[in-house]
């Protein structure tokens, strides 16, 4: 073993792994490994190179970029900046905690990012992917990197006490908002600051919608074990309640992850039911629900009326989906002004808790509108 290997396998040893991936790969960039503007290898092929963990690479990489040492362009892949871009002595930021940038999240990013930059402050993005470690640390690194507030999103359904969690954040250095999270069995007098969707309302609307339209027996098609899965499962229990709509249980289904021929089973007991209208969480589906009722021969709105929430990928397809469409831009806007707001007025400040309605958008995939009410000819 060379000098060079002993202080390498030293250097391995002795603190965390991503540090020192992180450490050989803005060495190599900066000894000309690669220049300014190219693009690095996939995460794989770096892993391999450095005996490392895939996750110990996105750590490494996550480093480099609020470091802007390389950027990330989304579906393209990772670069190296054109230009050394350090931070600016005296610029203020923001830190932000997302666990997806591909689904549902993009636009409640651009929301927090048009209010961040608009009010001159710079946006440290970091992406969790779902990942508890991941989230840990990225939290610690934009603590260390400086910002001035957080906005997050942590994977509260993920974790064994997320109230706890919740309640641990009020030792953080610095204010924060919660973004389309909310603590799950607060105190009275808890002060976490949130903002998100009302969940439970939107799905209120969508059943109210298919109740008006005339359909008195509803089927659920839910998932469980994501971020909003019980809020809407327990929005579509009071609505159905609350508006005297049958739910055989035969219909009301909740899954990890829906493979097709589970759809097409569920859409099978539909028809032998009788219901006539399924509300779904999530578009994915939600579209193959209406593939799956199709391949029986069945129509869609005709014999099965299909509602959707998410409103990612609704109105893509043969048949558009009605879809409860969360106000994902605004979530992100306001978070953001609420950050802001306890950021510029200090530990004073009174918390807020505020719930935006998401919209009920109407495709062709629940019927349209409900028919007007027929004239009677006076006598």
């Amino acid at each position: 073993m060379t000098a060079a290997e002993s202080e390498d396998s030293f250097l391995h040893s002795a603190r965390p792994k991503w540090q020192w991936a992180a450490d050989r790969l803005r060495q190599d960039i900066a000894e000309g490994s690669w220049a300014p503007g190219d693009q690095l290898p996939v995460e794989r092929e770096l892993a391999n190179t450095l005996s490392v963990s895939i996750n110990t690479i996105r750590r490494a990489v996550g480093q480099l970029v609020r470091e802007q040492v390389v950027l990330r362009r989304q579906g393209a892949g990772t670069f190296v900046c054109p230009e050394p871009a350090p931070t600016a002595p005296g610029r203020r930021l923001v830190g932000v905690l997302v666990p997806s940038t591909t689904y549902y999240y993009p636009r409640v990013i651009d929301g927090l990012q048009r209010v961040l930059r608009g009010a001159g402050f710079g946006v440290v993005l970091v992406c969790s992917k779902y990942d508890l470690d991941v989230e840990r640390d990225e939290l610690r690194g934009m603590l260390d990197t400086g910002v001035q507030g957080l906005v997050l999103v942590p994977s509260l359904h993920l974790m064994d006490d997320p109230q706890s969690y919740v309640d641990g954040l009020r030792d953080l250095p610095v204010p924060y908002v919660l973004a389309e999270r909310r603590p799950p069995s607060p105190e009275p007098d808890d002060p976490t600051t949130f903002v998100g969707a009302d969940h439970a309302g939107g799905v209120c609307k969508a059943v109210r919608h298919l109740r008006d339209l005339g359909h008195q027996r509803i089927g659920f098609l839910g998932r469980v074990n994501t971020g909003t899965a019980d809020q809407v499962a327990d929005g579509f229990e009071k609505a159905t309640a609350l508006l005297e709509v049958d739910v055989d249980p035969r219909v009301r289904s909740r899954r990890l992850l829906w493979q097709p021929q589970e759809i097409t089973a569920y859409a099978r007991q539909c028809a032998t039911a009788g219901v006539t209208a399924v509300f779904c969480h999530g578009d994915r589906d939600a579209a193959a629900l209406v593939v799956a009722v199709r391949r029986l021969g069945l129509s869609v709105p005709g014999d099965l009326a299909v509602v959707a929430y998410d409103d990612e990928v609704a109105e893509v397809g043969d048949v558009p989906l009605t879809a409860v469409s969360p106000p994902k831009t605004e979530v992100g806007a306001l978070a953001a002004q609420l950050l802001l707001h306890r950021v510029e007025g200090g530990p004073n400040v009174p918390s807020q808790q505020v719930l935006i309605q998401p919209r009920l958008v109407i495709r062709a995939s629940c019927g349209a509108r409900l028919a007007e009410p027929a004239l009677t000819a006076s006598a």
